[in-house]
């Protein structure tokens, strides 16, 4: 089961870094088709945040086909995105890399802006 973690320093709204965090679950195989997603209640208890943030999420990803709610048993994965399994030897390769990054001197947000110029060459025009 996915567990959510807020950044309230990000500037990103909290419905939507539920949504994110969801679909980078479902990119990453760590959510599968027919798995439950947390209900409200626990997104809560666990992260301090108002219900309606967790069912606003839920109605985006409902929206987005990506799960549905099933009433009076949750919420449920109806189908995958990407094929990026978390035990990818990409996945190992990445790690070795930022790890090197790391060591370099870089922080977060240099790698993270590295990462993301890489990406926009080789991806041009695609958004997720």
């Amino acid at each position: 089961m996915v567990e959510y973690r807020i950044d309230r320093h990000s500037g990103v709204a909290t419905y939507v870094q539920i949504v994110q965090q969801t679909k980078q679950a479902l990119r990453l195989g760590l959510l599968r088709p027919g798995d439950r997603l947390p209900t409200a209640r626990e997104v809560v208890e666990a992260t301090a945040i108002n219900p309606n943030t967790v069912l606003k999420a839920y109605r985006e990803l409902e929206r987005e086909g990506l799960v549905e709610a099933r009433r009076g048993l949750g919420t449920f994965v109806r189908r995958s995105l990407g094929a990026a399994p978390a035990d990818s030897p990409l996945r190992a390769e990445l790690e070795e890399w930022t790890a090197r990054a790391a060591r370099a001197g870089m922080d977060r947000d240099d790698v993270a802006a590295l990462f993301t110029a890489v990406l926009d060459k080789h991806f041009q025009g695609e958004r997720s």
